[in-house]
């Protein structure tokens, strides 16, 4: 009987962990932060479906900056949010995207979050969002 050798090769590739919103909306900000902090710990981008609330945004970057420093080779996160363009709605469509966000929070929205050594750069511009990695 032929013995097969097994060898694991260490591949140099990024990786994407991809979030729907449903993961996160039961946690409290705190769950949420440390959720998405070891994720992006392993070197990780995280592509959400929706968005953080804006306290938890600052909160998850005053983290990360208190990291900077104590973490060998973290320099720290990118993070954007790409949103719809509402203006073109009528007024009906504004408010039934209000109330559902209040309801069921920002899942029209898409986040990105990935530690800066990864993510070299973020480019935002009204249509589209360019994303140069390392």
């Amino acid at each position: 009987m032929k013995k097969i050798n097994k060898t694991t090769k260490k591949l140099n590739g990024i990786t994407i962990h991809f979030i729907p919103y449903s993961e996160i909306s039961a946690l409290d900000s705190t769950s949420r932060i440390k959720k998405f902090l070891d994720i992006i710990l392993k070197n990780k981008v995280i592509v959400l479906q929706g968005r953080l609330k804006p306290d938890e945004e600052t909160r998850l970057i005053e983290d990360t900056m208190v990291l900077i420093g104590t973490i060998k080779g973290f320099k720290g996160i990118e993070l954007e949010v790409i949103t719809p363009n509402e203006s073109n709605l009528s007024m009906f469509s504004k408010f039934k995207q209000k109330l559902a966000s209040a309801l069921v929070g920002q899942t029209n929205s898409l986040t990105i979050v990935g530690p800066a050594s990864v993510i070299k750069e973020m480019r935002k511009d009204p249509k589209s969002l360019e994303i140069m990695m390392n």
